[in-house]
Protein backbone atom coordinates (compact mmCIF):
# COMPACT_ATOMS: atom_id res chain seq x y z
CA UNK A 1 0.00 0.00 0.00
CA UNK A 2 2.77 2.41 0.90
CA UNK A 3 4.44 1.76 -2.46
CA UNK A 4 1.17 2.37 -4.32
CA UNK A 5 0.54 5.59 -2.40
CA UNK A 6 4.05 6.80 -3.18
CA UNK A 7 3.56 6.17 -6.90
CA UNK A 8 0.18 7.97 -6.84
CA UNK A 9 1.81 10.98 -5.22
CA UNK A 10 4.47 10.96 -7.95
CA UNK A 11 1.76 10.87 -10.62
CA UNK A 12 -0.16 13.76 -9.06
CA UNK A 13 2.96 15.88 -8.70
CA UNK A 14 3.99 15.04 -12.25
CA UNK A 15 0.56 16.07 -13.57
CA UNK A 16 0.79 19.40 -11.75
CA UNK A 17 4.32 19.90 -13.03
CA UNK A 18 3.30 19.16 -16.61
CA UNK A 19 0.45 21.65 -16.31
CA UNK A 20 2.86 24.25 -14.99
CA UNK A 21 5.40 23.60 -17.74
CA UNK A 22 2.77 23.81 -20.44
CA UNK A 23 1.96 27.36 -19.34
CA UNK A 24 5.54 28.47 -18.66
CA UNK A 25 8.25 29.68 -21.06
CA UNK A 26 11.00 27.10 -21.55
CA UNK A 27 14.41 28.15 -20.30
CA UNK A 28 16.05 25.70 -22.70
CA UNK A 29 14.16 26.60 -25.86
CA UNK A 30 17.24 25.87 -27.96
CA UNK A 31 17.08 22.23 -26.96
CA UNK A 32 13.97 21.69 -29.05
CA UNK A 33 16.01 22.12 -32.21
CA UNK A 34 18.43 19.34 -31.36
CA UNK A 35 17.65 16.14 -33.16
CA UNK A 36 17.65 12.85 -31.30
CA UNK A 37 19.71 10.27 -33.18
CA UNK A 38 19.88 6.51 -33.17
CA UNK A 39 23.14 4.67 -33.60
CA UNK A 40 23.78 3.91 -37.24
CA UNK A 41 26.88 1.72 -36.78
CA UNK A 42 26.71 -2.00 -36.12
CA UNK A 43 29.24 -4.81 -36.18
CA UNK A 44 29.22 -8.53 -35.46
CA UNK A 45 32.67 -8.18 -33.92
CA UNK A 46 32.72 -9.05 -30.22
CA UNK A 47 33.41 -6.18 -27.88
CA UNK A 48 33.85 -5.85 -24.16
CA UNK A 49 31.69 -2.76 -23.88
CA UNK A 50 28.69 -1.48 -25.81
CA UNK A 51 27.08 1.88 -25.25
CA UNK A 52 23.35 1.74 -24.53
CA UNK A 53 20.69 4.43 -24.26
CA UNK A 54 19.73 6.03 -20.93
CA UNK A 55 16.06 5.76 -21.85
CA UNK A 56 14.84 2.11 -22.03
CA UNK A 57 12.37 3.01 -24.78
CA UNK A 58 15.14 4.30 -27.03
CA UNK A 59 17.28 1.28 -26.13
CA UNK A 60 14.43 -1.04 -27.16
CA UNK A 61 14.11 0.72 -30.51
CA UNK A 62 17.85 0.39 -31.09
CA UNK A 63 17.85 -3.26 -30.07
CA UNK A 64 15.09 -3.98 -32.59
CA UNK A 65 17.06 -2.31 -35.36
CA UNK A 66 20.29 -4.01 -34.33
CA UNK A 67 18.57 -7.41 -34.36
CA UNK A 68 17.55 -6.79 -37.95
CA UNK A 69 21.13 -5.87 -38.86
CA UNK A 70 22.34 -9.00 -37.08
CA UNK A 71 19.99 -11.20 -39.10
CA UNK A 72 20.99 -9.43 -42.29
CA UNK A 73 24.72 -10.06 -41.71
CA UNK A 74 24.15 -13.71 -40.83
CA UNK A 75 22.22 -14.19 -44.06
CA UNK A 76 25.03 -12.45 -45.95
CA UNK A 77 27.64 -14.80 -44.44
CA UNK A 78 25.55 -17.90 -45.22
CA UNK A 79 24.48 -16.75 -48.70
CA UNK A 80 26.95 -14.21 -50.16
CA UNK A 81 25.37 -14.70 -53.57
CA UNK A 82 22.43 -12.61 -52.37
CA UNK A 83 24.66 -9.51 -52.59
CA UNK A 84 23.82 -9.39 -56.28
CA UNK A 85 20.16 -8.72 -55.45
CA UNK A 86 18.77 -5.31 -56.47
CA UNK A 87 19.78 -2.51 -54.11
CA UNK A 88 16.22 -1.32 -53.60
CA UNK A 89 15.45 -4.43 -51.56
CA UNK A 90 17.33 -3.01 -48.58
CA UNK A 91 15.50 0.33 -48.72
CA UNK A 92 12.62 -0.59 -46.35
CA UNK A 93 15.10 -1.19 -43.50
CA UNK A 94 16.59 2.27 -43.97
CA UNK A 95 13.08 3.73 -44.04
CA UNK A 96 12.32 1.92 -40.78
CA UNK A 97 15.41 3.54 -39.29
CA UNK A 98 14.36 7.01 -40.41
CA UNK A 99 10.81 6.40 -39.18
CA UNK A 100 12.19 5.53 -35.74
CA UNK A 101 14.23 8.74 -35.63
CA UNK A 102 11.21 10.73 -36.77
CA UNK A 103 9.21 9.14 -33.94
CA UNK A 104 11.83 10.19 -31.38
CA UNK A 105 11.79 13.74 -32.70
CA UNK A 106 7.99 14.09 -32.76
CA UNK A 107 7.20 15.83 -29.47
CA UNK A 108 3.60 14.62 -29.58
CA UNK A 109 4.82 11.02 -29.66
CA UNK A 110 8.11 11.22 -27.76
CA UNK A 111 8.39 14.15 -25.37
CA UNK A 112 11.63 14.16 -23.40
CA UNK A 113 10.07 16.08 -20.50
CA UNK A 114 7.29 13.52 -20.18
CA UNK A 115 9.83 10.71 -20.45
CA UNK A 116 11.97 12.11 -17.63
CA UNK A 117 8.89 12.58 -15.43
CA UNK A 118 7.96 8.97 -16.10
CA UNK A 119 11.48 7.64 -15.47
CA UNK A 120 12.22 9.71 -12.35
CA UNK A 121 10.29 7.50 -9.87
CA UNK A 122 11.83 4.40 -11.44
CA UNK A 123 15.32 5.76 -10.67
CA UNK A 124 14.53 7.34 -7.27
CA UNK A 125 14.10 4.09 -5.33
CA UNK A 126 16.79 3.90 -2.63
CA UNK A 127 15.24 5.69 -0.82
CA UNK A 128 12.23 7.35 -2.44
CA UNK A 129 13.02 10.88 -1.31
CA UNK A 130 12.36 13.00 -4.44
CA UNK A 131 16.04 13.13 -5.30
CA UNK A 132 18.22 10.98 -7.56
CA UNK A 133 21.59 10.25 -6.02
CA UNK A 134 24.77 9.10 -7.71
CA UNK A 135 24.17 5.59 -6.35
CA UNK A 136 20.62 5.47 -7.70
CA UNK A 137 21.68 6.75 -11.10
CA UNK A 138 24.57 4.30 -11.22
CA UNK A 139 22.21 1.41 -10.47
CA UNK A 140 19.82 2.61 -13.18
CA UNK A 141 22.61 2.82 -15.73
CA UNK A 142 23.85 -0.60 -14.69
CA UNK A 143 20.39 -2.15 -15.07
CA UNK A 144 20.06 -0.80 -18.60
CA UNK A 145 23.53 -2.10 -19.43
CA UNK A 146 22.77 -5.55 -17.99
CA UNK A 147 19.59 -5.73 -20.04
CA UNK A 148 21.60 -5.05 -23.18
CA UNK A 149 24.31 -7.54 -22.27
CA UNK A 150 21.87 -10.37 -21.72
CA UNK A 151 19.97 -9.57 -24.91
CA UNK A 152 23.19 -9.85 -26.92
CA UNK A 153 24.13 -13.05 -25.09
CA UNK A 154 20.76 -14.62 -25.86
CA UNK A 155 21.22 -13.72 -29.50
CA UNK A 156 24.73 -15.20 -29.54
CA UNK A 157 23.50 -18.34 -27.81
CA UNK A 158 20.83 -18.92 -30.46
CA UNK A 159 23.61 -18.76 -33.03
CA UNK A 160 25.98 -21.21 -31.33
CA UNK A 161 23.53 -23.66 -29.72
CA UNK A 162 23.57 -25.91 -32.77
CA UNK A 163 21.38 -28.70 -31.32
CA UNK A 164 18.98 -26.24 -29.64
CA UNK A 165 19.17 -27.90 -26.21
CA UNK A 166 19.62 -24.61 -24.32
CA UNK A 167 23.36 -25.17 -23.78
CA UNK A 168 26.55 -24.44 -25.68
CA UNK A 169 29.35 -26.98 -25.75
CA UNK A 170 32.92 -26.08 -26.70
CA UNK A 171 32.59 -28.04 -29.93
CA UNK A 172 29.45 -26.05 -30.80
CA UNK A 173 31.08 -22.70 -30.23
CA UNK A 174 32.48 -21.30 -33.44
CA UNK A 175 35.05 -18.70 -32.35
CA UNK A 176 35.47 -15.46 -34.29
CA UNK A 177 38.51 -14.86 -36.41
CA UNK A 178 41.04 -13.40 -33.97
CA UNK A 179 43.08 -11.73 -36.70
CA UNK A 180 40.14 -9.88 -38.18
CA UNK A 181 38.99 -8.66 -34.78
CA UNK A 182 42.44 -7.82 -33.48
CA UNK A 183 42.36 -10.07 -30.41
CA UNK A 184 45.80 -11.03 -29.10
CA UNK A 185 44.62 -12.53 -25.83
CA UNK A 186 43.44 -16.11 -25.50
CA UNK A 187 39.77 -15.41 -25.93
CA UNK A 188 37.62 -18.30 -27.07
CA UNK A 189 40.15 -20.97 -26.03
CA UNK A 190 39.14 -24.13 -24.17
CA UNK A 191 40.69 -22.89 -20.90
CA UNK A 192 38.45 -19.85 -21.11
CA UNK A 193 35.45 -22.08 -21.79
CA UNK A 194 36.22 -24.39 -18.86
CA UNK A 195 36.69 -21.46 -16.48
CA UNK A 196 33.23 -20.22 -17.48
CA UNK A 197 31.68 -23.63 -16.78
CA UNK A 198 31.02 -22.95 -13.08
CA UNK A 199 29.08 -26.17 -12.44
CA UNK A 200 31.57 -28.32 -14.33
CA UNK A 201 29.03 -30.15 -16.49
CA UNK A 202 30.95 -29.57 -19.72
CA UNK A 203 28.43 -27.17 -21.28
CA UNK A 204 27.46 -23.56 -20.72
CA UNK A 205 23.94 -22.48 -19.74
CA UNK A 206 22.76 -18.95 -20.43
CA UNK A 207 24.35 -17.40 -17.32
CA UNK A 208 27.62 -19.24 -17.86
CA UNK A 209 27.67 -18.28 -21.52
CA UNK A 210 27.05 -14.67 -20.47
CA UNK A 211 30.09 -14.93 -18.18
CA UNK A 212 32.06 -16.49 -21.04
CA UNK A 213 31.36 -13.51 -23.28
CA UNK A 214 31.73 -10.91 -20.49
CA UNK A 215 34.21 -12.24 -17.92
CA UNK A 216 34.87 -8.82 -16.39
CA UNK A 217 31.29 -8.75 -15.09
CA UNK A 218 31.30 -12.31 -13.81
CA UNK A 219 31.31 -13.24 -10.12
CA UNK A 220 33.03 -16.51 -11.03
CA UNK A 221 36.51 -16.49 -9.38
CA UNK A 222 37.83 -18.98 -11.96
CA UNK A 223 37.20 -16.45 -14.70
CA UNK A 224 38.96 -13.70 -12.77
CA UNK A 225 41.96 -16.00 -12.40
CA UNK A 226 41.82 -16.81 -16.11
CA UNK A 227 41.87 -13.10 -16.93
CA UNK A 228 44.98 -12.71 -14.79
CA UNK A 229 46.71 -15.57 -16.61
CA UNK A 230 45.85 -14.00 -19.96
CA UNK A 231 47.30 -10.67 -18.85
CA UNK A 232 50.58 -12.38 -17.95
CA UNK A 233 50.60 -14.20 -21.28
CA UNK A 234 50.03 -11.00 -23.23
CA UNK A 235 52.45 -8.78 -21.29
CA UNK A 236 55.23 -11.33 -20.82
CA UNK A 237 57.46 -10.23 -23.69
CA UNK A 238 60.48 -12.27 -22.59
CA UNK A 239 58.32 -15.42 -22.17
CA UNK A 240 59.51 -16.30 -18.67
CA UNK A 241 55.96 -16.79 -17.37
CA UNK A 242 56.00 -13.68 -15.16
CA UNK A 243 55.70 -9.91 -15.46
CA UNK A 244 58.77 -7.84 -14.60
CA UNK A 245 58.64 -4.14 -13.79
CA UNK A 246 59.33 -3.00 -17.34
CA UNK A 247 56.52 -5.18 -18.67
CA UNK A 248 54.25 -3.91 -15.90
CA UNK A 249 55.11 -0.25 -16.44
CA UNK A 250 54.52 -0.24 -20.18
CA UNK A 251 50.90 -1.35 -20.33
CA UNK A 252 49.41 -2.57 -17.08
CA UNK A 253 50.28 0.49 -15.02
CA UNK A 254 48.75 2.78 -17.65
CA UNK A 255 45.48 0.85 -17.45
CA UNK A 256 45.42 1.10 -13.65
CA UNK A 257 46.23 4.81 -13.78
CA UNK A 258 43.55 5.48 -16.39
CA UNK A 259 41.03 3.67 -14.20
CA UNK A 260 41.99 5.71 -11.14
CA UNK A 261 42.28 9.02 -12.99
CA UNK A 262 39.23 9.55 -15.19
CA UNK A 263 40.56 12.95 -16.28
CA UNK A 264 43.99 11.50 -17.12
CA UNK A 265 45.85 13.24 -19.94
CA UNK A 266 48.91 11.52 -21.41
CA UNK A 267 50.54 14.85 -22.21
CA UNK A 268 50.66 15.74 -18.51
CA UNK A 269 52.65 12.69 -17.39
CA UNK A 270 56.08 11.52 -18.40
CA UNK A 271 57.64 8.12 -17.79
CA UNK A 272 59.91 9.75 -15.22
CA UNK A 273 57.08 11.29 -13.21
CA UNK A 274 55.19 7.99 -13.19
CA UNK A 275 58.14 5.80 -12.28
CA UNK A 276 57.81 6.21 -8.49
CA UNK A 277 54.06 5.51 -8.20
CA UNK A 278 54.49 2.59 -10.60
CA UNK A 279 57.24 1.06 -8.47
CA UNK A 280 55.17 1.61 -5.32
CA UNK A 281 52.21 -0.26 -6.80
CA UNK A 282 54.46 -2.98 -8.20
CA UNK A 283 55.99 -3.55 -4.75
CA UNK A 284 52.54 -3.72 -3.16
CA UNK A 285 51.46 -6.39 -5.63
CA UNK A 286 54.71 -8.37 -5.45
CA UNK A 287 53.76 -10.27 -2.29
CA UNK A 288 56.67 -12.73 -2.39
CA UNK A 289 59.17 -9.97 -3.15
CA UNK A 290 60.84 -11.81 -6.03
CA UNK A 291 60.74 -8.82 -8.35
CA UNK A 292 58.09 -10.31 -10.61
CA UNK A 293 54.30 -10.44 -10.73
CA UNK A 294 52.54 -13.77 -11.14
CA UNK A 295 48.96 -14.20 -12.31
CA UNK A 296 47.85 -14.59 -8.67
CA UNK A 297 49.54 -11.33 -7.72
CA UNK A 298 47.64 -9.49 -10.47
CA UNK A 299 44.28 -10.46 -8.96
CA UNK A 300 43.92 -7.28 -6.79
CA UNK A 301 43.99 -5.06 -9.90
CA UNK A 302 42.20 -7.25 -12.45
CA UNK A 303 39.02 -5.16 -12.02
CA UNK A 304 40.98 -2.10 -13.15
CA UNK A 305 42.58 -3.89 -16.07
CA UNK A 306 39.15 -5.13 -17.18
CA UNK A 307 36.54 -2.60 -15.94
CA UNK A 308 33.06 -3.96 -15.27
CA UNK A 309 29.79 -2.43 -16.38
CA UNK A 310 29.45 -0.93 -12.89
CA UNK A 311 32.55 1.17 -13.55
CA UNK A 312 31.09 2.65 -16.73
CA UNK A 313 27.67 3.10 -15.09
CA UNK A 314 29.21 5.11 -12.25
CA UNK A 315 31.38 7.11 -14.62
CA UNK A 316 28.35 8.20 -16.61
CA UNK A 317 26.28 8.85 -13.48
CA UNK A 318 29.03 11.17 -12.25
CA UNK A 319 29.04 12.97 -15.59
CA UNK A 320 25.26 13.44 -15.62
CA UNK A 321 25.20 14.82 -12.08
CA UNK A 322 28.11 17.17 -12.78
CA UNK A 323 26.19 18.63 -15.72
CA UNK A 324 22.63 18.74 -14.35
CA UNK A 325 23.15 19.40 -10.62
CA UNK A 326 22.43 23.12 -10.68
CA UNK A 327 22.49 23.70 -6.89
CA UNK A 328 25.60 21.52 -6.47
CA UNK A 329 24.17 19.38 -3.66
CA UNK A 330 25.43 16.18 -5.26
CA UNK A 331 21.99 14.89 -6.30
CA UNK A 332 19.31 15.61 -8.88
CA UNK A 333 15.78 16.87 -8.36
CA UNK A 334 13.08 16.22 -10.92
CA UNK A 335 13.19 19.90 -11.88
CA UNK A 336 16.94 19.74 -12.51
CA UNK A 337 16.45 16.74 -14.77
CA UNK A 338 13.69 18.48 -16.71
CA UNK A 339 15.75 21.65 -17.08
CA UNK A 340 18.70 19.67 -18.46
CA UNK A 341 17.08 17.01 -20.65
CA UNK A 342 19.87 16.65 -23.19
CA UNK A 343 22.37 15.68 -20.52
CA UNK A 344 20.38 12.44 -20.50
CA UNK A 345 19.66 12.38 -24.23
CA UNK A 346 23.15 13.05 -25.51
CA UNK A 347 25.79 10.95 -27.29
CA UNK A 348 28.68 12.40 -25.30
CA UNK A 349 30.26 8.93 -25.15
CA UNK A 350 29.51 8.07 -28.78
CA UNK A 351 32.70 7.70 -30.84
CA UNK A 352 30.77 8.54 -34.00
CA UNK A 353 29.90 12.09 -32.95
CA UNK A 354 29.86 14.47 -35.90
CA UNK A 355 32.97 16.59 -36.32
CA UNK A 356 30.91 19.62 -37.34
CA UNK A 357 29.55 20.00 -33.81
CA UNK A 358 26.07 18.57 -34.36
CA UNK A 359 24.60 17.55 -31.03
CA UNK A 360 23.82 13.86 -30.76
CA UNK A 361 20.92 13.60 -28.38
CA UNK A 362 20.76 10.10 -26.99
CA UNK A 363 23.01 9.65 -23.98
CA UNK A 364 24.71 6.29 -23.99
CA UNK A 365 25.41 4.13 -21.00
CA UNK A 366 27.53 0.98 -20.94
CA UNK A 367 27.01 -2.58 -22.05
CA UNK A 368 24.69 -4.46 -20.60
CA UNK A 369 17.25 -5.55 -15.20
CA UNK A 370 17.56 -8.78 -17.41
CA UNK A 371 15.80 -8.53 -20.77
CA UNK A 372 12.21 -9.73 -21.05
CA UNK A 373 10.47 -8.42 -24.12
CA UNK A 374 7.06 -9.26 -22.66
CA UNK A 375 7.68 -7.15 -19.55
CA UNK A 376 6.59 -3.84 -21.01
CA UNK A 377 6.61 -1.94 -17.71
CA UNK A 378 10.25 -2.84 -17.03
CA UNK A 379 11.22 -1.86 -20.57
CA UNK A 380 9.35 1.40 -20.92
Amino acid sequence: MAKTASILIYVLVAAVLLLFLSHSPLKHSGHRHRRLKLRSNFTLAPSRHHAVAFDPLVAEIERHREDKEWEKQLIHEAHPELDSAPAHESQPEWEDFMDAEDYLNDEDKFNVTNRLILLFPKIDVDPRDWFVTEHELTQWNLQQAQREVLHRTQREMELHDKNHDGFVSFSEYDPPNNESFGYDMGWWKEEHFNASDSDGDGVLNLNEFNDFLHPADSKNPKLHQWLCKEEVRERDTDRDGKVNFKEFFHGLFDLVRNYDEESHNDSLHSDISMDTPARTLFAQLDKDGDGYLSDVELLPIIGKLHPSEHYYAKQQADYIISQADEDKDGRLSLNEMIENPYVFYSAIFNDDEDEDGDYHDEFRIPRKVWHNSSDKESVF
